[in-house]
Parts: structure tokens; sequence; C-alpha cells
């Protein structure tokens, strides 16, 4: 009996969805004789059921394009904004799925998407996830689907932007994405040869960076060069921001959630503007002109890469595999060179940060480079 899958892309753009899609879909259709059908905008468009055919014809060369030709969104199925409101349509998107008879989902997304797959297992359904996101910090997979794109766009622009701090004796700050994990912001600024990295595991002291770029002015090099990760706070910052992720894991009740997730919310709305508030430090502290530099979201856009055309096309096939032999409930995430199948419980809820004995970590250390600590 022809099977017959699902296919959403949700959470932030990344490159390499399109590649995803397509190596599930090749598979899926030349290798397994499967069906498939996309939703459109992530978990709004399954519960809305907005469909699009995902055959041989709509597949076809969309390996190199960025972003997704099926769209996505940041709606969680149990909380989603309607007419105003915010509701549960879990009961909808499980209505979709049975009306139009699917065998299994395929969601592709970030650390978000896989606890919302999980919230769909629990509600009967058959789900196997793709792990995306330039932050590199879904659990349980050393490999995510765009981030290797997204660190030779930062790379990229960090090395550009060498030639006029040097030109101008200036500190360039660049505001590196990342949300709350470090891998982007410090590959990048070792791959650049950054001067200095800041990055979410280490909190910082600005009187350590300033003493370093004035280290650096005394040997003669009048310009620096700081990648400063979205996420980094200073040692005063994190412990607040520590205190306000305490508050909301032990927070009980859909009020006092809510509560919680207003201040994480203000509070992250406040560090916006951090790299400017930083930068304005940093020139008071060492007499050197500051400018800012935030990539934003040219890190998420464009033709992927290589490395994640080959990662997509690898992640899909072996998830085409896994809907075939009937195996549901999972990531297919990395482990080295390996693929494997990791059960949605031990990804949903959790963050794969840079760990502090990690090898990047020293080689920033052996190279010089400060880390703010």
């Amino acid at each position: 009996m022809t099977q017959k899958v699902g296919v959403l892309t949700a959470g932030g753009d990344s490159p390499g969805l399109n590649a995803a899609i397509r190596g599930f879909g090749k598979a899926a259709i030349g290798k397994h004789e499967m069906r498939i059908v996309g939703f459109r905008d992530g978990f709004r468009g399954l519960a809305e059921d907005r469909r699009m055919r995902l055959d041989s014809a709509t597949l076809a060369g969309i390996l190199t394009v960025g972003g997704t030709i099926l769209g996505t969104s940041r709606d969680k199925p149990h909380r989603m904004r309607v007419d105003g409101r915010v509701v549960d349509r879990t009961d909808d998107i499980v209505r979709t799925y049975r009306k139009h008879g699917l065998d299994a989902l395929l969601c592709i997304g970030g650390g978000g998407t896989q606890k919302n797959a999980l919230r769909l297992v629990q509600a009967g359904l058959n789900v196997v996830t793709l792990p995306k996101t330039i932050d590199n910090d879904v659990a349980e997979t050393d490999a995510t689907i765009g981030f290797a794109t997204a660190l030779e766009i930062a790379t990229e622009a960090i090395d550009r932007l060498h030639s006029t701090a040097h030109s101008h004796h200036r500190i360039i700050v660049a505001e590196v994405m990342g949300h709350q994990a470090g891998w982007l912001a410090l590959g990048a600024g070792i791959a650049s040869g950054a001067d200095v990295v800041l990055i979410p595991e280490i909190p910082y002291d600005i009187d350590v960076v300033a003493r370093a770029i004035k280290r650096r002015t005394r040997q003669g090099t009048n310009f620096s060069i700081v990648a400063i990760a979205e996420g980094a706070h200073d040692q005063v910052g994190a412990r607040v921001y520590d205190r306000l992720i305490e508050r909301r894991v032990a927070a009980r009740g859909e009020k006092a959630k809510r509560a919680a997730d207003a201040e994480i919310a203000a509070f992250d709305d406040d560090h916006a503007s951090h790299a400017i508030r930083f930068a304005q430090k940093l020139e008071a502290l060492t007499g050197l002109e500051s400018r800012v530099t935030i990539l934003g979201y040219v890190q998420r856009g464009g033709t992927p890469s290589p490395v994640d055309r080959l990662l997509a096309a690898r992640l899909g096939n072996a998830a085409a595999g896994m809907v075939a032999a009937g195996t549901f409930g999972v990531m297919v995430g990395t482990d080295g060179d390996d693929i494997r199948a990791v059960p949605l419980e031990l990804v949903a809820g959790q963050r794969k940060t840079v760990p502090l004995a990690h090898p990047w970590i020293e080689t920033a250390r052996h190279v010089g480079t400060c880390l703010g600590d």
C-alpha cells in the first residue's frame, strides 16, 4: 500500500530547507513510491489545511534556492493566535492529518519545532523530524541544516570588516546570531581571526575586554575586531537572565508561565540593543572609536553551502527510510559521520550549548583570543 506523507517547515527560515524538502521528497517518491503533500507556513497551514503538491516537478530546481517553498511560521499547535485570541489547534491538526489519510508527517525545524512535533506524537500522529537552525543548538545531533552556510556568511562578513577597522583605527563590534548558544559567533570569530569573541556560555567582564584591546594598542595594533553573540551577557546580565529562566522552569499554572514568559520577553527586548551599548562602553574605556555591525538576517538567507546541501540530502533520505520502516516519534540526527534516529523525548525542551571544555574554546584561548573572562 502506498504511504502518504505530509511535509512542513516551521520556525525561522534557514539555508538548506529546500534542499531538505528535495532530499526527502526525491527519496520518498523515487525509492519508496510514497505520495507527498506539503503544508504551507508551518503548523498553521496544517491546522488550516493549506496544501501544495510535492511531486517530482515541484522538487526540480529547488536544491540551491534559499528559504522554503512551503513557507514557514513560528506558530505552535497548542498556542495559535486566531482572531486576537490564543487557542489550542491540536485537534484541527489531527483532523487534517486524518482527513487526508496521512501515514506520517515530516516536520523540519529547530528546537521549538521538536517540542511541537512531540506534542503531535502525544496526540497520536506518526511524526519524524529533521533538525534545522543556523544556531546549531538542537540537542542530540552534531549538525543542523543551515549552520554551515551561516558560519560561512558570518566569517566572510567579519573578514570584510578587518580592512575598515584597520584603515580607521577603530574597534568594530560585529553582532552574530545564534540565540542563546555561541556556536555561530565562536566558529566565525575563530575562523575570521577576531580579537575578542563573546558568547552566552561565558559571561564577560567588559573591563577584561578593554584591557585586552589596550594591550593590543600598546603592542602597536590600533584596531580590534569583536565578534559578539546576540545572546551574550555580561556577568551581571547573565545572573539576571538565569534567575528569569529558573523562575520560568519553576512556574506552575498557565498564568504563572505567561507572566514568566513576559518577563523574559521584556528582558530580551531590552537586550536587543546590547551590542550598541557594549560598543559605547568599550569606546569610553579604551579611547578608541567603536562601530557596530549587526549581521542580522543576512546570515539566514541565500544559497545553501555544499556542506548544508549534502547534510540536507543525507538527512532527508534517511527520514524517508525511517517512514518506510515505520520508525516514528524520532528526530533524524547526526553523530559524527553517522546518522541516527533520536527519540523526540530526548530532544524536546533541550538546548545544545557550547561546552566550556569544547575544542573550539580551547583553540580560541591558545591563539590568544579574548573570551571576556
